[in-house]
């Protein structure tokens, strides 16, 4: 059976009634929307308004201490490692570790049994070596007195007898007798220069303190064999006052033409963490070290130890006064860091549209370009609630502060040096 075009129609919404329950629905729509962004519109305006707070700091005067850091460790003015020049067995030590010396006091002593018998065949070489002296002597007076008697009776015969080569003979005997004495001299002399040596190896077999001091490490026990070959073997380690030391620090190649000698220092150990020590640079090194790319060069500080709280060893933070300054006016460092965005400066209105819509985040303005080159910089003051630039001319620094040295800002003026958002109260 066919549809005619009306049924068509209403099965399409085409006729006049589906058309005005489309308008309607539209209608209610429309009212929906307008009401909901009305009440949007009364919730976003309704909220609490947010302020800026701006984070102030004063000019103030103060003193100010400029200082260059470097780390480095405690060592003795003099330390001495006590080594033995001589092979043997440890027979007995007579120090430990922190015992005080005087200067020729015993520390240890080797086993002096094979040194002794090495003297004793140095003595018999010796005493042999003289007799062949005495060996030699006769023989040249034998052979002078030969000699003297052929000459004799040659000038008695008219010098018919001997004949010339017995008397060449003679001659010749007499300078044989004597090289012979000669050597047995020199013999005697190499013979006495070996026995020295010996009696010094001897002498040297009880080890003795060369400082006053104390002994840091002791490396040897009784019963362990040392070997003298081609450097001698430490036994122990002295320092001599530990009351003064020094400090070695080393300074970076940035900051070593501001240290000088004469200059003072503070530094700190980790075993005293709120105890501050003093001392004082007596020599910067003109050489430098080189560790992993970074140069620096060594300074010496000495350093009062009378309390005895310092011991070799300890790794040390330095602060080298470079220079100090007395009742300067002073602006802080982070006022330099501070620049109010673009957004915040303008402050213009949003409208409703902008009231609905969310706001950017706080960091998300461009910051506004400030001038900092060289010892000028741009800080911000809070003027009437309001930031206003300025730009000041500044000294020298302790990392914290900084000095004015123009007189941009006055004692007591506002720099701002960060801001925060907070709701206002109802």
């Amino acid at each position: 059976m066919k549809e005619t075009s009306h049924d068509i129609a209403a099965n399409l919404g085409l006729d006049g009634k589906h058309a005005r329950q489309r308008r309607f629905r539209r209608w209610w729509m429309f009212i929906l929307l307008f009401v909901l962004a009305g009440l949007g519109a009364r919730m976003v305006l309704g909220r609490k308004p947010q302020e800026l707070n701006y984070v102030t700091v004063a000019i103030e005067r103060g003193d100010l201490v400029v200082t260059v850091g470097a780390t480095g460790r405690l060592e003795p003015l003099k330390q001495v490692d006590v080594g033995i020049e001589v092979s043997g067995t440890i027979l007995s030590v007579e120090v430990d570790d922190n015992d005080y010396v005087e200067v020729g006091q015993p520390l240890a002593q080797i086993d002096t049994t094979r040194l002794e018998a090495v003297r004793d065949q140095s003595e018999a070489a010796l005493a042999s070596a003289r007799a062949m002296v005495l060996q030699s002597q006769a023989n040249v007076k034998e052979a002078e007195a030969r000699l003297a008697r052929l000459k004799r009776v040659y000038q008695l015969s008219g010098g018919k007898a001997p004949s010339q080569d017995e008397l060449d003979a003679a001659e010749a005997l007499r300078s044989r007798v004597l090289a012979d004495e000669a050597s047995a001299s020199a013999s005697v002399q190499q013979a006495q220069a070996t026995l020295n040596v010996n009696l010094t190896d001897l002498s040297k077999a009880i080890i003795r303190s060369p400082i006053n001091g104390v002994v840091l490490t002791r490396l040897v026990e009784p019963g362990q064999t040392v070997a003298a070959t081609f450097q001698a073997p430490v036994l122990m380690t002295l320092a001599e006052d530990l009351s003064q030391m020094e400090l070695r620090v080393d300074v970076d190649e940035a900051d070593i033409g501001l240290v000088r000698e004469g200059q003072t220092a503070t530094f700190t150990v980790d075993a005293y963490p709120e105890r501050t020590f003093q001392a004082n640079i007596t020599q910067v090194h003109y050489g430098s070290l080189t560790v992993e790319g970074v140069v620096t060069y060594t300074t010496i500080l000495r350093v009062d130890n009378s309390a005895l709280l310092l011991r070799p060893g300890m790794t040390a933070t330095a602060d080298i006064v470079v220079s100090e300054h007395r009742d300067l006016p002073l602006v802080i460092n982070k006022a330099f860091r501070f620049s109010p965005t673009q957004s915040q400066k303008s402050k213009r209105s949003r409208g409703l549209v902008g009231a609905i819509l969310p706001k950017p985040p706080f960091g998300d303005s461009k910051p506004i370009e400030e001038d900092s080159t060289g010892n000028t910089k741009k800080v911000w003051l809070l003027e009437q609630g309001q930031p206003v630039p300025h730009t000041i001319r500044i000294g020298e620094s302790d990392g914290l502060r900084s000095e004015i040295v123009d007189e941009t800002l006055r004692e007591g003026d506002l720099v701002i040096v960060g801001m925060e958002t907070a709701k206002s109260s109802t």
